[in-house]
């Protein structure tokens, strides 16, 4: 009788092939079962087993061979239940890093890229763009998780090297900056002014871009007086499913009677709150391409200085900061309250009362 295989040597192999364990206990050897062929012997060097299936898996003269950081990446985009939960902004953020990686990296089996390797990638070639960097070692990091569930490779690279990291942001949009901009963007073109009048409402309720880029004329129940939006970066079950409530204040209301004139001077029944051009909701590069040339015109017609200029994240933190000023309070706006504090609370006076 055979002896008894072990199974456990098996571990991160790739499909067909057998891990052997010798009598001695310590050295396995390795072997390939072709389909309707005999074994290949692959010798006793893990590594150099898991090149020598990928080779003999990849076609020759292929751009995308089996267990290339580029066929990850596919079968990732194609396959993978967590790319399928990513929002849009999370995957062009990815698209755009996988560029980059794609060029240094791609071409190599992601079970010879070490960590090494990734350290060097993240900390001396892109130690220019430290903040592109960290999205693409949280890439690489996705991509080798994936990897080791598909079999291509054991270990995880990027564990270890330390993303170059990053303080929140602290500037604190003026009140007389935001107002001279706004009223300068409300002078523009009908679509440069729905993008003005879009950052206002982010200055007024708080809301993350994706949470109202598709804001629709039903949300807003002026009889009720709220708006109601889906509050964006939920994970698991509550994904979608908590319901931002905003009530509509006097400011609130008169932006949205603006709104609802424009949209009568258009002379379509469109259904978005904040069209684009032909009457559908704007896309996040396509909302982000405009708002950059906007704030690079009020720029060069020295609306705003290069000191002032903003982004328009920043808008949520001037509502975070201007709640709080006014009520005491930072506002409800993010599922772990200490992230409030930390990410969107610009403060630059705290009050406090003496014993």
């Amino acid at each position: 009788m055979g002896r008894t295989r072990d199974r456990a040597s098996a571990a991160g192999l790739l499909p067909r092939m057998e891990a052997r364990l010798w009598a001695d206990g310590k050295t396995i050897t390795f072997r390939y079962h072709p389909v309707g062929k005999k074994p290949v012997n692959l010798g006793t060097d893990k590594e150099a087993a898991l090149r020598k299936v990928l080779d003999m898996n990849g076609q020759p003269g292929a751009q995308n061979p089996i267990g290339t950081l580029r066929w990850v990446w596919q079968d990732f985009k194609a396959n993978s239940p967590r790319w399928k939960k990513y929002a849009q902004a999370t995957r062009d953020d990815y698209e755009s890093a996988w560029k980059q990686l794609d060029d240094r990296l791609g071409h190599m089996y992601i079970a010879e890229i070490g960590t090494a390797i990734v350290a060097r990638y993240i900390h001396v070639e892109r130690a220019g763009a430290p903040r592109r960097a960290d999205i693409e070692k949280s890439l690489l990091s996705r991509l080798f998780g994936h990897g080791i569930k598909i079999g291509v490779c054991t270990v995880n690279a990027t564990a270890g090297v330390e993303p170059h990291g990053g303080e929140a942001r602290t500037v604190a949009v003026a009140p007389e900056v935001l107002a001279k901009f706004l009223a300068w963007v409300e002078q523009q073109t009908p679509q440069r002014r729905i993008i003005g009048m879009a950052a206002e409402y982010a200055s007024l309720a708080g809301n993350r871009k994706v949470e109202f880029l598709d804001l629709s004329w039903p949300q807003i129940d002026e009889t009720g007086g709220v708006v109601r939006t889906k509050r964006a970066k939920q994970r698991g079950k509550m994904r979608g499913e908590v319901i931002e409530v905003i009530a509509i204040t006097p400011k609130l209301q008169a932006l949205i009677d603006r709104l609802k004139l424009l949209r009568a001077q258009r002379g379509i029944d469109c259904l978005y709150v904040f069209p684009t051009r032909d009457n559908n909701a704007y896309t996040a590069r396509g909302f982000k391409t405009l708002w950059q040339r906007c704030v690079l015109l009020a720029i060069k017609e020295k609306v705003l200085s290069k000191e002032d200029r903003f982004t328009f994240h920043d808008l949520r933190a001037y509502y975070a900061t201007a709640h709080k000023e006014s009520h005491g309070t930072l506002p409800d706006m993010h599922k772990n309250k200490e992230t409030t504090a930390r990410v969107y609370d610009r403060s630059r006076t705290v009050r406090r009362e003496a014993l």
